[in-house]
């Protein structure tokens, strides 16, 4: 049996969605979708969102422990139970047969099953065969598995498994201090776990800016929670009290032993690609992802690929932004190329790590003459207790135009998207200086810190 559409989309979620209502509210496409496993995509089911929710329920455990008895508020002590933890969390999810009935309710086809490329244009879905002039690939990506002697053996878990936990562990060891190791690192730690976090690179969150990375981890570790850079987990075994993982440095020295009730993956991601018969078209790939360009074609003329399973840039918003660039490419609407110089990124801990466009780092080896300004407290945080904060501007010296900020607070995520209109417009540091501002709030701290930039050369001679 065979079915002709405008595009057929192999993936059911963020990208795979935006392109599906793009293409047929702009172009009058007849679309289909077509999931293996999660329709949604992961975003809504098993990471972005949920994991938020954990977070939003660690905090409010922080706050009554740490921060009410300070304020002369009794509520404590607060525990975690995490079975009805989970069970709230998926009180907030949509059902798959859901999202089905919704897609369908838009006109859409929706076929639950793997979908393998025939050739450029078709489509095998069990005994179904698809066939359209458009194909998009959207099939993300899932938990990279690094090679640790023993991992199989001793049982490990990742962002999908911990969320499905029903009991906080004693201890948890996590590889990777990147976004996903470092929520889940808080989450369980204000849960009650005795958490360790490790990573082979210099520092945690290797694409933020360094000074906003150092104040984050002082953070961390003010809470207990172990962090240890420029080590690998060599090998993991399990004896009568657990697993026991063996940490070697990168520069050779003596390895040591770490203990723990679970391990937890977070060192990086791979892509869905599996299953496609991608060779058989001749999609060219990498070990990242499939390779595009920046319309999001592949190699392959009328094959397209957006969101996770191209290992750009692995965030929920730039899936739908890719996959808006995409259909604007494949139905001729001339519409722009993809453009990150300008995206808001975030690690969701407490405080936030959130930065947009250039790190001091990157703007120094791209050859800016740089100027820093940096802050480091509002009046906010006094009545959180917060301790440790950066709300830094890096800026060019001569046209003061702001080349990124980054900032480490309560919030931060919200301040640095707001902000991100202004870098995108190109903003100075002086007019970050003469807006006006809310007082108490955390973005404040912008202002603040953009009033400490030294007068224009012109303006002081």
């Amino acid at each position: 049996m065979s079915e002709q559409f405008d595009l057929v989309v192999i993936g059911g979620g963020s990208a795979a969605r935006d392109a599906a209502n793009k293409a047929a509210r702009l172009h009058g496409a007849r679309v289909a979708l077509v999931e293996r496993e999660r329709w949604g995509g992961s975003c809504p089911n098993v990471a972005c969102q949920p994991t938020k929710a954990y977070l939003v329920a660690a905090e409010l455990a922080h706050d009554v422990n740490k921060l009410a008895p300070k304020i002369g508020i009794d509520a404590g002590p607060a525990t975690a139970d995490l079975a009805r933890v989970r069970a709230w969390k998926e009180t907030l999810k949509k059902p798959q047969d859901e999202w089905v009935s919704d897609l369908m309710d838009q006109g859409f086809a929706a076929y639950t099953g793997e979908a393998s490329f025939v050739d450029g244009h078709r489509l095998r879905v069990g005994e179904l065969e698809l066939e359209a002039e458009r194909i998009l690939i959207a099939t993300g990506s899932r938990t990279a598995v690094p090679p640790i002697e023993g991992i199989e053996e001793v049982g490990w878990i990742d962002h999908i498994s911990a969320l499905d936990l029903t009991e906080v562990p004693e201890s948890l060891l996590i590889v990777g201090a990147g976004a996903v190791g470092l929520e889940f690192g808080q989450i369980f730690s204000r849960f009650g776990s005795k958490v360790t976090i490790v990573d082979g690179l210099e520092r945690i969150s290797p694409n933020s800016d360094a000074e906003a990375s150092a104040v984050l981890a002082a953070a961390l570790q003010e809470e207990g929670i172990e962090i240890a850079t420029s080590v690998f987990v060599k090998s993991a075994r399990r004896d009568d009290d657990g697993i026991v993982a063996t940490i070697a440095p990168r520069d050779g020295s003596a390895e040591n032993e770490v203990r723990a009730a679970q391990i937890m993956l977070a060192s990086g991601r791979v892509p869905n690609i599996e299953g496609l018969n991608l060779d058989a078209v001749g999609v060219e790939t990498t070990k990242a992802g499939i390779a595009v360009d920046d319309r999001m074609r592949t190699s392959v003329p009328g094959i397209w690929a957006a969101g996770d399973v191209n290992a750009i840039a692995q965030f929920t918003p730039v899936a739908q932004y890719q996959a808006r660039i995409a259909v604007a490419d494949m139905f001729g609407a001339d519409g722009p190329a993809a453009d990150y110089s300008v995206l808001p990124t975030t690690i969701f801990t407490d405080p936030e790590l959130a930065g947009v466009g250039l790190t001091e780092e990157q703007a120094r080896g791209q050859g800016h003459d740089v100027e820093v300004v940096r802050n480091e407290h509002v009046k906010r945080f006094s009545f959180i207790d917060a301790r440790h904060g950066l709300f830094k501007i890096v800026f060019e010296h001569k046209s003061r135009r702001v080349l990124g900020l980054h900032v480490v607070s309560r919030n931060g995520a919200d301040i640095v998207q707001g902000f991100s209109l202004g870098l995108r417009l190109g903003a100075t540091v002086d007019d970050l200086a003469a807006m006006h501002h809310v007082f108490p709030t955390f973005g404040e701290g912008v202002k603040a810190a953009a009033e400490r930039a030294p007068a224009p050369v012109e303006a002081a001679s």
